[in-house]
């Protein structure tokens, strides 16, 4: 990458993803010209060489990182120039780093900083002692040599050596190649150790990393790193590194002494000096920080799987529905909705106080509970939830009532209950019931009702609350926006809380969106979008694909067919003797489908002169007009009866949903109080992440395998049979509907935009600065210059000549 031009990244990133050059190309133009990520995926199919959601996201990510980088680069190379110790050779390694880190440890030397001891030493003469270290043979000929920098700065002759040895201790510890070897070396070769030094009481939730606790620094998994780093935040842990500290020293000796040949000592003593005081802290404190960003990407990355996992589960529409708020003090507040979701009636009960008001509450809510028709009970599964599906369960049994119920998720709730749009939606409510209403509306449309909520409230990841909140946060939005789009939107029902996430649709759009509904009443035709207050022919691009209009004057207007392909549309049903009408009347529409799923998409692309992508998104569309793709998932589980610890035994087979998925395994909820923990050993492949598996929502049998009344856990086994492909892909959806392409990362230790690159990247390089500092110049030779050498045979051999491990 030798200039900043697009051409060059849009290469760089397409070796990065796997895929071609000018599908790269096609994809950073459309983004540049301010087109989103779904509008590219679904719409621009043909530019783009059907890019997925997900690759276009990387394109994003990785075209930012590299102009980042590429700015940086610069600024740089700027600041050394204007120091007048820009080489060749260090613009060279500049042009040549692919990474920030690399970039920044060439800088590191010329970087301006604060007042050091090398520094000081400069200031007072110093630095051409520093460079006889390297020629004068003997320690006699050293302190002569120093007698002549004695004044009134550098009044004994230790001084003026030990000040050339602080100049030799710093450049040693700032050189790039060294940095960039030993930082590789840290991270193969050392182990991770933790100690428990906190209270008692602390320490009880980090008991497994006692005295004995060690782990290989490159084996150490995502969710132990955020453990220990929980750990140490509560004063229950001292973490810490163990490598072999002589063999890194060693290797300094060797790669900065090079071929000079002398008899004292100065020299191993400044580089040990510069590896303890200052080259071991700044790698041990990177190597903690690439590790920490590496497993909270991870950690986010299993949020965002969870959450879309959770906003795709099919809604159960059709259904009048009792929601139940949990609550001891406060009482349960209950909440019907009918099919629509517009409330019919709310109250609330005291279910846990005594026998006679649970008795009470009982013969109210199965008159209630006739009254209305209610088929189904959303119980929220906080505060006393399980009281509550006890009393469920036994007034279903008790007064004959046919109804199922299901335990709901209700993180946000409350928030949601006191939020703007809450009061604006449900003005005439008490707070309290807003979150009845909540959790029954959640299981009619999930999607619709939990994005009223803020993702990160939803709490379906692990360690969410000590990652990264902007990346978080970000990382979860995109999850929203995809999933949003993919469904499409209902315009004349959406709340703007849904709205905004639509592709082009702004906060303010989506309130003026709700704003010209109210006044002139239903939208008929996707062409009153441009009606709409700040709502122009850009954004109409970008957004009229997604919003669905069920009763409108045109039928493509309840498709995914966007109105720049109506002509299109149009085309095809000519082409098969069909009309728009055909697609309005229920007899002709079965007669339409067949028709449409026996056509030749290719020829018929070709016949209209069209995109083979956009005429097979066309058919598929028109097949199934006003279609909800989550109609295709199975439908969460419902009960009738509740499960007790009681009645559960090792051996048992019991059906339950995926409650969380995390890296060690996933907690399912089978109808007992506690949910209980299907380790990944216990259904993954040794090459399989969780979420490859099992997905938040899904309805799987699994085996009891162990039973801690005690300590009120539950261990499951779901023991299937291995797959064959060893690079089989996880099957779970993405946001597009498509199968998920979970592939792994390549570097394995890099934080996030710090990724491998090139066939080569696992080398680690021996890239000399030329940054004219004398004692690099006169240095660029040696065993450092062992470029790519097997780094533990090297550490081997370092070892077997006296170099000893911690």
């Amino acid at each position: 990458m030798k200039g900043g031009n697009r051409m060059e990244i849009h290469v760089v990133i397409a070796q990065e993803l796997a895929v071609k050059p000018h599908q790269v190309e096609a994809a950073i133009t459309l983004l540049d010209e301010g087109n989103t990520v779904p509008f590219i995926a679904r719409y621009r199919k043909e530019v783009t060489g059907e890019l997925k959601d997900e690759q276009l996201r990387d394109i994003e990510e990785r075209m930012k990182y590299l102009r980042n980088l590429l700015q940086r680069k610069e600024e740089v190379r700027k600041s050394i120039e204007e120091q007048g110790k820009l080489t060749e050779e260090l613009s060279l390694a500049i042009t040549k780093a692919m990474k920030l880190q690399e970039l920044e440890d060439l800088y590191l030397p010329f970087r301006p900083k604060k007042r050091t001891r090398a520094s000081m030493a400069r200031d007072r003469g110093l630095e051409p002692l520093a460079q006889e270290l390297f020629t004068t043979a003997t320690e006699e000929e050293l302190r002569q040599m120093g007698a002549e920098y004695l004044n009134e700065e550098v009044p004994t002759v230790e001084d003026a050596l030990q000040g050339a040895m602080d100049i030799v201790a710093e450049e040693a510890s700032e050189r790039a190649d060294i940095r960039q070897y030993l930082r590789k070396a840290m991270w193969e070769t050392g182990h991770m150790k933790t100690e428990l030094v906190g209270e008692e009481e602390v320490n009880q939730g980090f008991l497994q990393y006692n005295e004995e606790y060690k782990e290989p620094i490159r084996q150490v998994p995502s969710h132990r790193v955020l453990a220990m780093n929980r750990g140490e935040s509560l004063g229950a842990l001292k973490v810490s590194f163990v490598v072999p500290d002589e063999t890194f020293i060693q290797y300094m000796v060797d790669t900065v002494q090079g071929t000079a040949r002398v008899e004292h000592s100065y020299i191993a003593e400044a580089i040990a000096d510069g590896y303890k005081r200052l080259l071991y802290p700044s790698l041990e404190r990177e190597t903690r920080n690439a590790m920490t960003e590496q497993a909270e990407e991870q950690a986010i990355k299993v949020f965002g799987t969870n959450l879309r996992n959770l906003l795709l589960q099919a809604p159960l529409s059709g259904h009048v529905i009792m929601g139940l708020d949990p609550g001891y003090r406060t009482g349960c507040k209950m909440a019907i909705i009918d099919r629509e979701g517009n409330v019919l009636d709310y109250d609330a009960y005291y279910l846990t106080m005594s026998d006679k008001q649970a008795e009470r509450a009982k013969q109210e809510l199965a008159k209630k509970i006739r009254q209305y028709g209610v088929t189904l009970i959303s119980i929220g599964n906080g505060t006393a939830s399980y009281e509550t599906e006890q009393f469920t369960s036994s007034m279903i049994a008790e007064e004959g009532l046919d109804c199922h119920y299901i335990i709901t998720n209700e993180a946000g709730a409350s928030v949601y209950s006191a939020s703007k749009l809450a009061i604006e939606e449900l003005p005439d409510l008490d707070v309290s019931i807003r979150g009845a209403v909540s959790i029954a509306r959640r299981v009619q449309d999930p999607l619709a009702e939990s994005v009223k909520i803020d993702p990160k409230s939803i709490g379906v990841g692990q360690y969410q609350h000590d990652v990264n909140q902007k990346q978080l946060g970000a990382t979860l939005d995109q999850v929203v926006e995809t999933v949003v789009n993919h469904v499409g939107v209902e315009l004349n029902t959406a709340s703007p809380a849904i709205l905004k996430h639509v592709s082009g649709i702004s906060s303010t759009v989506a309130n003026n969106i709700i704003a010209y509904r109210k006044e002139h009443g239903a939208f008929t035709s996707r062409k009153q979008l441009l009606k709409v207050a700040r709502l122009g022919p850009a954004a109409f691009t970008q957004c009229a694909g997604f919003l669905r209009i069920g009763k409108g004057e045109n039928p493509l207007d309840a498709t995914p067919v966007h109105p720049e392909s109506y002509e299109i549309a149009q085309g095809v049903l000519t082409q098969l003797g069909m009309s728009l009408d055909d697609l309005r009347n229920k007899a002709t529409l079965e007669t339409a489908k067949a028709k449409l799923q026996t056509v030749n998409v290719e020829e018929l692309a070709k016949q209209l002169d069209a995109g083979v992508p956009t005429v097979r998104d066309i058919v598929e569309a028109l097949q199934k007009p006003g279609r909800d793709p989550r109609e295709d998932l199975p439908a969460p589980m419902t009960r009738k009866q509740i499960m007790s610890l009681e009645d559960i035994q090792v051996g048992t087979v019991v059906k339950g949903t995926v409650h969380n998925v995390v890296d060690f395994g996933a907690f399912v909820d089978f109808g007992v109080k506690i949910n209980g923990l299907l380790h990944k050993s216990e259904f993954c492949a040794y090459h399989e992440h969780p979420s490859d598996v099992l997905a938040v929502g899904d309805i799987i049998e699994v085996e009891i395998i162990s039973v801690d009344a005690k300590r009120n856990r539950i261990g499951l086994s779901m023991k299937r049979e291995k797959p064959k492909d060893p690079n089989r892909q996880g099957h779970r959806r993405n946001g597009d509907g498509n199968p998920r392409r979970d592939t792994p990362r390549k570097d394995g230790q890099q934080p996030k935009g710090e990724r491998q690159q090139g066939r080569n990247s696992n080398n680690v390089k021996d890239i000399r600065s030329g940054s004219g500092n004398p004692i690099r110049d006169r240095n660029n030779r040696g065993k450092g210059q062992e470029k790519e050498q097997d780094l533990g045979a090297l550490l081997q051999q370092w070892a077997d000549r006296g170099g000893r491990k911690r």
